[in-house]
């Protein structure tokens, strides 16, 4: 009777108390304070985090209270990598450790030593090494990897880039007067779901909003706002190809200005700066203060840059500035084919019939857009401001129609809720349209690789986040 009262006992504790919390470290002191500071919560999809202190404490606050997710984040990436390189992942983590370690500045590299001090005392066990390579994987496998893979992996697919739609407006374009700017992101669906809105709030510099991924010091999409009245996105320059491997990575760059920097163009001047050409984006900014918005099509040799107050700026992943598009970039910006054509064309259509009278709700209503300005067709397709490549039999030609990237969620800001640091976002496609992961497998079974990747997508509303709530 003792020997099962006791197997009893033990079942419910392994009920209750799962073995990753068995795994957890007892925490010193100076943990739990840390800790106490930071704190989460879900809604509606979305993570959100708040994180504060010296660089030491918010990685750790973030390692601890984003455990599970890192850890499931550095699985996806390494079954990624792994399958389309045939190279092991940590063959990619010690090439990205020599590349990017020693260019890393020391507030960013002791937050990322406090998110793998959080991580590994919640009971996951990671490596500074290692989140430095999930920190830099875009610039890794997007900008690195195809200048070495012919010579490594010559059958290796070349890697897909972020891709986004957004834009931003201001004066006589948008119904107040005033700033308006919006974002979807889009991307594989297999990669680790950046439904994290973490709110930053440093011993040093700007308090920062931003929608980011589970273990990443930066955004990683790249739609944020900052207590110094900035807003910002980007959108990636398509088929950008050059790469300094000496330069400062992207992701370093972009965390250092967004923290530091008070007006557009000490933001832009700090992403110059060490310009490694990885993560090749055309930055769409604004700041509230002056009511002046900027783009910023950041190549390697070759830069784009304007500032208006009155007007708007689009993104769609094509260069627009010349000497980038004809000197770095492999796009054909007559091809209305092409999605990001088409959606250029459109983001012009919309400017002209929103002019005056754009706004949160306008923003929101144009990011969900579907219209196929190539075919003149108002379908959810690939050509749609809102992507769904999934369902597009065509964009990839012969070689991989129906490949599952497109858009998986949107934000909007305007200057007033900017100033009281906050947002709307969706989690999911802007149009609210679900996606279902074994529905898509079990039609769509060439892609069985991506089994255990992919994860469902469920409608969900539009959420209002501000900082500290």
């Amino acid at each position: 009777m003792k020997t099962y009262l006791l197997i009893l006992s033990m079942s419910v504790l392994l009920a209750c108390c799962p073995l990753q919390a068995q795994t957890k470290t007892v925490l010193s002191s100076d943990q739990q304070q840390w800790l106490a500071k930071g704190s989460k919560h879900t809604t509606n999809g979305w993570i959100y985090i708040h994180i504060e202190g010296k660089a030491k404490e918010r990685g750790f606050q973030h390692g601890y209270l984003l455990a599970s997710d890192i850890k499931d984040a550095l699985r996806i990436m390494k079954s990624v990598w792994e399958y389309q390189s045939g190279l092991e992942w940590e063959w990619l983590v010690k090439r990205s450790a020599a590349m990017f370690n020693h260019l890393i500045d020391p507030e960013n590299l002791e937050e990322i030593d406090g998110i793998v001090e959080g991580t590994n005392a919640a009971g996951d066990s990671t490596t500074r090494d290692e989140i430095v390579a999930l920190n830099g994987s875009t610039e890794l496998m997007g900008y690195w990897w195809p200048t070495v893979k012919d010579s490594i992996s010559p059958n290796a697919p070349d890697p897909k880039k972020e891709s986004c739609s957004s834009f931003i407006a201001t004066g006589s374009m948008t119904a107040d007067g005033k700033i308006v700017l919006g974002h979807n992101t889009w991307s594989s669906y297999y990669y680790p779901f950046a439904n994290f809105i973490m709110d930053v709030v440093p011993e040093k510099g700007h308090r920062i909003l931003m929608q980011t991924s589970a273990g990443l010091i930066h955004s990683g999409t790249d739609f944020f706002i900052t207590d110094a009245g900035l807003v910002v996105s980007e959108t990636t320059i398509g088929s950008f190809f050059p790469f300094d491997p000496k330069g400062t990575p992207e992701f370093v760059r972009m965390r250092r200005a967004t923290q530091d920097a008070s007006s557009i163009d000490e933001w832009c001047a700090m992403m110059k700066k060490g310009n490694n050409g990885g993560y090749a984006n055309a930055w769409l900014l604004g700041d509230t203060k002056t009511n002046e918005i900027a783009w910023l099509e950041l190549g390697l040799k070759h830069i784009g840059f304007e500032k208006k107050k009155d007007g708007y700026f689009t993104g769609s992943n094509i260069a627009e500035d010349l000497k980038v598009l004809r000197f770095e970039t492999k796009s054909k910006e007559q091809n209305i084919k092409n999605p990001d054509i088409a959606r250029r064309v459109r983001w012009k259509q919309l400017m002209k019939e929103y002019a005056g009278r754009i706004s949160i709700a306008g923003g929101e209503r144009m990011l969900a857009d579907h219209f196929d300005t190539y075919m003149s067709t108002n379908e959810p397709g690939a050509r749609g401001l809102c992507g769904h490549l999934e369902l597009d039999p065509e964009l990839y030609g012969i070689d991989e129609p129906y490949y599952p990237l497109g858009a998986y969620d949107s934000k909007v800001v305007d200057a007033a809720m900017a100033k009281e640091m906050s947002f709307m976002a969706r989690w999911g496609s802007a149009c609210g349209m679900p996606f279902n992961a074994s529905k898509y497998l079990a039609a769509h079974p060439q892609f069985d690789w991506m089994t255990g990747l992919l994860q469902d997508r469920p409608t969900q509303p539009w959420t209002k986040f501000t900082t500290g709530k």
